[in-house]
Order: structure tokens, then C-alpha cells, then sequence
């Protein structure tokens, strides 16, 4: 590990090169050996340098670019940009009080830290295929204005002893580097029950590994953990996670919201909702989502831009096809 004096010809070196991206990224690293070093003052000033500086030099609503992760990051991180937030999606009353709390904590984290508090980072989506985790921390990211890194659990996973442990670190190293929100999707694949497999021994080394990195992340980034599995994780996790948000099916009038939504663009008046709520039960956020796309698709190849209740209708049904893409 670079000393210090290193660390500050970086940051000399940034500066001069006009290398925002490096600046700022020598500079958390400094702030986080501060802070593993037990000088949380400095670290927290160091923090707030920063934050002060990146909020002068980018507009509100504008991610902070960074560049592309290279090497073996390459392989572990897909970088995007959400331009969607919490506006767009359909939710509870209790998902959006939660998700909108970390939104304002995360906000105000400087306020947080000054008094001794670290604001909510930590989050656990669970529930079914399609009923909104990935596109809520989509949404998260768009509203912190901050790129989003989905970390590629096939890259992580090795059959090789140890090797999967150390990728993790890699990981974790750039979640201190970088501040953004981390997607870790399909959790399940990484956080399962360390008592539950075969494979018993090497299974406990990743968790451990796990819980290590998350218990020392810093609050700078968001970590999300998604799975449609909560049954199969372990138990340790949950306690480690500020949050844990369950999402279920869209009832009725949540379905009807959405499907709306998505024909915002489309004449939708003469529809029957009473009877497209009915059909649309018991289908997910993203299957109706693609039924109203489906629907809008065939109305406007047939040169119309009004949706019927029929085609609507035949567009849910068609959902529930096995197959259906």
C-alpha cells in the first residue's frame, strides 16, 4: 500500500494533469486510511472537502462521470447512467417512505456525520421477478445523481479457492474509490446460507469475505443487494443491512397505474380498467410493462394511436403464456 507522501505527489500529479476523476479518488483514498488509521476527524473533513467540491463543479441531476472500470474491473462492474427516478415507478406508501428516508439521508449524510451518524447505505431489496428491485436501484442512483455499478456475480463466483474472495476485495476497493450505487443483483448466487450447500467450506469463505467488505464500506457509496430468494440467504445478512425492502405483486389499482404510465404517450380513454384490472392480476411490474408496450406496438402498426380494451386485454393474456418473452 502507497504511503502517505505518495499519495500526495497523486494528488499533485491530478491536479496538474487536470484529472478530475484521479484527484478525487486519491483523495477518498486518503480519507478512508485516515479514518481505518482512527483519525475520523480528519477523514470526515477530508469527506467534506470533497463532497463540497464535486457539488460546486456538477449540476444537480448530473452523475458525476467517471471513467469506465478497466482491467479485472472490467469483467466485475457494468457502469450505467439511470435517467429515470422514484417519479416513475408504481410503489407502496412504506417502499417509497423508505426508499425516499435513504434518498434524504444520503443527502444530508454531511449533517449525519458531523453529529456522529452514518446515513442508511445498506440496502436489501427482496421479492419476485420483475416486481422492481433493479429498477429501484436505478431510480436510487438517478435521484443521488450518481452512476450505477452492477457487479457481474458471474465474474465473482470461481471454482477456484480463494480467487472469488479476492475479485470481492477488488469490489470493495473500488466501492471506497468510487462513490455510486452498487448493485449486487441476484444475491442469493453470493449470500446464500452457509450451512445449506455442499460445497460448505468455500461457501463460508465468500460470505465471510462478504461481511467483512460491507461492515467496512464506507457510507460515501449505496449498496444494494437484490434477490427473488430471501428464503436462501444467510441469516447473518440481515442484520448487517440498514434496510430491508420486501416488494410484492402490484394489487389492482397499482397495476392499473402502471400499465397507464407506460400508454402515457397512447389515447387510452376508451379502455375498461375495471376489466383490464381483472386481467392484470397477479402479473408483475415488468409483465405489465411489456403487455402495455405490446398493446401500444400493435395499435400503432395498424395506424391507430388508441388503445382498445380488447387488445389490451389479448396483450395480458398473452403474458401469462409459457415462453412469452
Amino acid at each position: 500500500m502507497s504511503g502517505p507522501s505518495d499519495q500526495v505527489k497523486a494528488l499533485l500529479r491530478a491536479h496538474a494533469s487536470g484529472d478530475e476523476d484521479l484527484f478525487y479518488s486519491v483523495a477518498l483514498q486518503l480519507a478512508a486510511q485516515s479514518a481505518r488509521r482512527g483519525h475520523s476527524k480528519v477523514a470526515l473533513e477530508l469527506r467534506e472537502l470533497i463532497d463540497k467540491s464535486r457539488s460546486e463543479q456538477v449540476h444537480r441531476g448530473q452523475p458525476t462521470p467517471i471513467g469506465s472500470p478497466r482491467g479485472e474491473l472490467s469483467e466485475l462492474l457494468a457502469i450505467s447512467y439511470p435517467d429515470s427516478g422514484l417519479s416513475k415507478m408504481v410503489l407502496s406508501d412504506e417502499i417509497s417512505a423508505t426508499l425516499n428516508r435513504v434518498i434524504h439521508e444520503q443527502r444530508q449524510r454531511d449533517q449525519l456525520l458531523r453529529h456522529g451518524f452514518v446515513p442508511a447505505h445498506r440496502l436489501l431489496l427482496t421479492g419476485l421477478p420483475g416486481t422492481g428491485k433493479s429498477m429501484t436501484a436505478a431510480a436510487l442512483a438517478n435521484e443521488l445523481s450518481l452512476p450505477l455499478m452492477t457487479i457481474r456475480l458471474d465474474g465473482v463466483m470461481s471454482r477456484f479457492l480463494g480467487e472469488s474472495a479476492s475479485k470481492l476485495r477488488l469490489i470493495f476497493d473500488e466501492v471506497a474509490r468510487r462513490r455510486a450505487v452498487y448493485l449486487f443483483d441476484e444475491f442469493d448466487a453470493l449470500g446464500s446460507d452457509r450451512g445449506a450447500t455442499n460445497d460448505i467450506g468455500e461457501t463460508r469463505r465468500i460470505l465471510n469475505s462478504f461481511l467483512l467488505f460491507l461492515d467496512e464500506a464506507p457510507s460515501e457509496s449505496v449498496l444494494i443487494a437484490a434477490t427473488n430468494h430471501m428464503s436462501l440467504l444467510d441469516p447473518a445478512l440481515f442484520r448487517r443491512f440498514d434496510a430491508v425492502v420486501s416488494y410484492a405483486l402490484p394489487g389492482r389499482e397499482e397495476s392499473v397505474s402502471v400499465i397507464q404510465r407506460r400508454l402515457a404517450s397512447m389515447d387510452s380513454t376508451r379502455v375498461n380498467w375495471d376489466r383490464v384490472s381483472g386481467e392484470a392480476h397477479d402479473l408483475s411490474h415488468s409483465d405489465l410493462v411489456k403487455a402495455a408496450e405490446r398493446a401500444a406496438k400493435d395499435a400503432i402498426l395498424s395506424g391507430s394511436s388508441n388503445i382498445e380494451t380488447s387488445l389490451l386485454l389479448s396483450s395480458l393474456v398473452a403474458r401469462r403464456k409459457p415462453g412469452i418473452d
